[in-house]
C-alpha cells in the first residue's frame, strides 16, 4: 500500500505545484479524464489536462497549504485500485476518482473522474 500512496501524495503535489513532470510521472500516458458537471459528459486527454495545468497559477505560488486528503481505496486486485481523494485549489474543491494500475513503472493513473464539490466566489 506504501507505494499506491506515493503515487496519489506525487498526483497531490503535481495538482498543488502545477507541476506537469510529477503529473507525466503518475498519469499512464493514454489515461483520459471525465466529469459530468455541467449535465454533459466531459471527456479530456492526458496531454490537453498538462497543457492546462502548465498555464495555472499553481497554488503553492500564492502560498495555499495544500489540503488533500485520500478518502477511500478499494483494491480491485493487487494491481489495480480505485483512489477516492478530495483537493482543494484555491478556493476550488474537488472529488476525484483516481483508477490505477501498477505495471512495470509502478502505479499510474489510467483514468480520473472528478467532480467540482465546492466553488466559492471572490
Amino acid at each position: 500500500m506504501k507505494d499506491l500512496l506515493e503515487a496519489v501524495h506525487l498526483y497531490f503535489e503535481g495538482i498543488h505545484e502545477c507541476d506537469v513532470s510529477k503529473l507525466k510521472e503518475v498519469f499512464h500516458p493514454e489515461s483520459s479524464l471525465f466529469d459530468a458537471d455541467n449535465g454533459n459528459i466531459f471527456v479530456e486527454t492526458i496531454d490537453s489536462f498538462l497543457e492546462d495545468v502548465s498555464m495555472r497559477t499553481s497554488p503553492a505560488s500564492v502560498g495555499q497549504i495544500m489540503k488533500s486528503e485520500v478518502l477511500m481505496i478499494d483494491y480491485l486486485s493487487p494491481i489495480s485500485s480505485s483512489v477516492k481523494i478530495r483537493i482543494q485549489t484555491h478556493k476550488n474543491v474537488f472529488v476525484d476518482h483516481l483508477a490505477f494500475v501498477k505495471g512495470q513503472n509502478g502505479w499510474k493513473i489510467v483514468s480520473k473522474v472528478w467532480h467540482l464539490e465546492k466553488e466559492e466566489k471572490e
